[in-house]
């Protein structure tokens, strides 16, 4: 590059007049009088708009060019899962008897968790990938009695399910499709 010429870097925000050529390095001055060291391939002359007007595009150009877009990382989620309606298994005790009255407590958790059992079989049986229990929050003794039944089966993971739509009170299960209960 010529002694004088005004210039640009590719990789910075940077710009000053060449001072001179030292080794195949090139010492430009900028506006601070900071003198800093480049390769020629790292700087681009800056052209005047004066004298040719089509080409003073030509650095923003290049400097695009060189940029590389970010881009943003979405969550990998295959169709089939996406499309997938979900199997709900709700365990309130309103919805699985007309009636709680006269029941004890013990005998409504057997019967939810009997419910549990017989949806997850039937899960297993249709092959149905994901599932989820709605157990409430409370006190969490029928979220860990259910925990208790799901530790149980083999080729089942579980986990709790999607806060937005269901809250704290409910458990997802995923049943690996090659695998055999207990």
């Amino acid at each position: 590059m010529v002694k004088g010429t005004r210039v640009q870097a590719l990789d910075d925000d940077f710009e000053g007049l060449v001072v001179e050529t030292v080794d195949g390095e090139i010492l430009v001055e900028d506006s601070d009088g900071f003198i800093l060291r480049f390769r020629e391939s790292e700087l681009i002359p800056i052209i005047d708009d004066r004298l040719n007007s089509d080409l003073a595009y030509v650095p923003d150009s290049v400097i695009s060019e060189k940029e590389q877009p970010k881009r943003r990382q979405a969550p990998k989620v295959s169709a089939k899962e996406r499309n997938a309606p979900m199997f709900e298994v709700d365990l309130h005790i309103n919805k699985l008897v007309k009636s709680k009255r006269g029941m004890s407590n013990y005998e409504i958790l057997t019967l939810q968790l009997d419910t549990a059992r017989g949806q997850l079989d039937f899960a297993i049986r249709k092959r149905i990938p994901k599932m989820v229990f709605i157990h409430g929050v409370g006190e969490g003794v029928l979220r860990e009695e259910l925990y208790t039944l799901l530790r149980r089966y083999d080729g089942i993971k579980f986990y709790d399910a999607d806060f937005q739509k269901y809250g704290a009170g409910a458990t997802e299960v995923y049943l690996y499709q090659n695998a055999t209960t207990r």
